[in-house]
């Protein structure tokens, strides 16, 4: 039987196992998936010892460890080089643990199934931590023209930028300044949303030319971020629950070679959530 697990501290809450069973059971798959709380400074030693287990092939990797993960693994997928954080481990033939970040295509893949354009737009990303940086290259690639990125500190910001293969196509702003942006695309990075604030101030100015905002948090009702640019008129307003699913399909077709149809298990995993 083929072995994963998804590797975090905390872990109870992770939907991973029910996310991989239905994509497993859609595709034809055996497998098993399992949570695996490891200590805050074992994960290395954690990974290395489920790898070592006979049938154990892959693993999902959350906070508090996408770091120690880029250290653990043979890194050469540029969405992981940009994050500097892994999210996705696979055991390749040759015995060597490869790593990548799969947050970024998840993301990208939600954007596309509902629909948003991202040729030749403009994006704004809101905050500059590792969830920034892991969807910094898979925007380019799907055809973004220009990333601003806004961030409460602006060195951090900076730095983000000038260590990105995109840097010459990418603005760096105060969140002060976000609205003179005028962004098509609005995209939430940061936690704000978990504490009911908002990730800076929105606008009439800031929406002018807005097509869509997305929030990478998801609950069971629409952010404060996605209320707050719903009422002030912008189409789209999206969490990130089908970014969760994206992400978790990309990782299940590294380690497998089939892609799962994503759909059916976001509509699924929706409703579990409602009716938490």
């Amino acid at each position: 039987m083929k072995k994963f697990a998804v590797f975090g501290n905390p872990i109870a809450q992770s939907l991973s196992p029910t996310i991989h069973q239905m994509f497993a059971e859609q595709t034809g798959q055996v497998i098993s998936y399992e949570k695996i709380l490891a200590p805050e400074d074992g994960f290395k030693e954690a990974a290395k010892a489920f790898f070592a287990q006979e049938g154990a092939l892959g693993c999902n990797v959350t906070m508090p460890f996408k770091l120690d993960a880029f250290e653990l693994a043979k890194v050469d997928d540029q969405a992981a080089k940009d994050a500097k954080a892994v999210n996705t481990i696979m055991l390749s033939d040759d015995g060597t643990l490869k790593g990548f970040n799969t947050d970024g295509v998840g993301l990208v893949n939600d954007l596309l199934n509902n629909g948003v354009k991202l040729n030749n737009q403009r994006v704004l990303l809101l905050g500059a931590g590792g969830a920034a940086r892991g969807v910094i290259s898979p925007l380019f690639d799907a055809g973004i023209t220009t990333l601003t990125i806004a961030n409460r500190t602006l060195e951090r910001a900076q730095q983000v930028a000038g260590e990105s293969t995109h840097s010459s196509n990418i603005n760096v702003v105060s969140l002060d300044e976000v609205k003179s942006t005028k962004p098509n695309i609005i995209i939430n990075s940061t936690a704000t949303s978990l504490h009911g604030t908002l990730p800076c101030e929105v606008n009439a100015t800031l929406l002018s030319e807005c097509a869509a905002v997305y929030d990478m948090v998801y609950k069971n009702s629409p952010t404060p971020f996605m209320q707050s640019a719903s009422k002030m008129g912008v189409p789209q307003c999206i969490d990130g629950l089908g970014m969760l699913v994206e992400q978790a399909a990309a990782a299940f077709t590294i380690w497998t070679g089939v892609k799962p149809n994503t759909k059916s298990v976001v509509e699924y995993v929706r409703q579990s959530i409602n009716q938490s």
